[in-house]
């Protein structure tokens, strides 16, 4: 069977003053960045529930957020642009013990989590965006998924707030 579901997406932005360099510090004072590969192997060998938040909680920075991979969009456009072209970074951040309450109801919250976070800079300013889980997952009517999905999205746009001042 297949099927076909509209899914409206709210963008939340903050914009910022400060130069890109600094909130890209922010948030990396915020968030854990764990070696990716490393993490994987010690979350693939644990053996219980206990065991995997552990990992997950020494992966984790004061934010309860980690980054799973970066975008350096902005590298790419400079070739084409030159070094004048600005900067865009795609962070996609998460907490897999977020992901998994979410993905426990709604099992495509997995397509979801972890999020993005866009940082770019334009000539007016520095704009950090991010898509709201709850916005995602909405359609799906589980009312448990919504609210760990609230409270990520408070989470992440408390970073971006905190990140842009």
């Amino acid at each position: 069977m297949i099927q076909t579901r509209p899914v409206n997406v709210e963008r939340w932005s903050v914009t910022s003053a400060e130069s890109f360099e600094t909130i890209l510090a922010r948030m990396e004072r915020e968030i854990g960045r764990p070696e990716m590969s490393v993490f994987w192997q010690k979350a693939a060998s644990a053996e219980t529930l206990a065991e995997l938040e552990g990992v997950v909680n020494d992966s984790i920075g004061p934010a309860g957020l980690m980054e799973f991979v970066r975008f350096d969009h902005g590298g790419i456009l400079r070739k084409v642009r030159g070094a004048n072209a600005g900067q865009i970074l795609r962070l996609v951040i998460g907490n897999p013990l977020i992901m998994k309450e979410m993905a426990r109801h709604v099992p495509d919250a997995g397509s979801y989590a972890p999020v993005t976070v866009l940082i770019d800079e334009r000539q007016d300013r520095v704009h950090l965006s991010y898509d709201r889980m709850a916005s995602l997952l909405a359609p799906y009517g589980n009312s448990e998924a919504l609210k760990v999905a609230r409270d990520l999205d408070a989470k992440v746009e408390a970073l971006l707030t905190r990140a842009a001042s």
